[in-house]
């Protein structure tokens, strides 16, 4: 495919990014912990819509990504509507003054974008 070179370096990103929210949740550093998590999430999302419509989606919303997603696998992927506001939250937040996130915060931050990704391959797999 034109694009699987692209996809595979979105993923690894993908994964890199989980990795360091991990590494940064370790640490106690919560805020960058939740910010990579939603990256990590984000750029999963967008390569796989990549892999499966050869489009990379201008969003930055995981939800937006998720209802893409959905579209394109005429299926709903549906992940709880509370924890994908919380997560592109951190998008938002992690570049502002004002909100400090808690060992908690970035824990559920890590366990979300881990769940996103996971529902995203299962319902890839059920594709065939």
């Amino acid at each position: 495919a034109m694009h699987a070179e692209e996809v595979e370096l979105l993923k690894r990103r993908a994964k890199g990014f989980l990795r360091a929210a991990k590494s940064s949740l370790k640490d106690g550093d919560y805020d960058l912990a939740c910010f990579m998590a939603e990256q990590s999430a984000q750029l999963y999302l967008k390569a796989v819509i990549l892999e499966i419509s050869g489009e990379m989606p201008r969003t930055h919303s995981i939800r937006s990504l998720l209802s893409i997603l959905s579209t394109l696998l005429k299926k709903q992927v549906k992940y709880d509507r509370k924890s994908l506001i919380f997560l592109e939250s951190a998008y938002i937040n992690a570049r502002y003054l004002g909100v400090v996130y808690e060992k908690e915060d970035a824990e559920e931050a890590v366990r979300i974008a881990e769940g996103i990704m996971e529902l995203v391959d299962r319902v890839r797999k059920e594709e065939g």
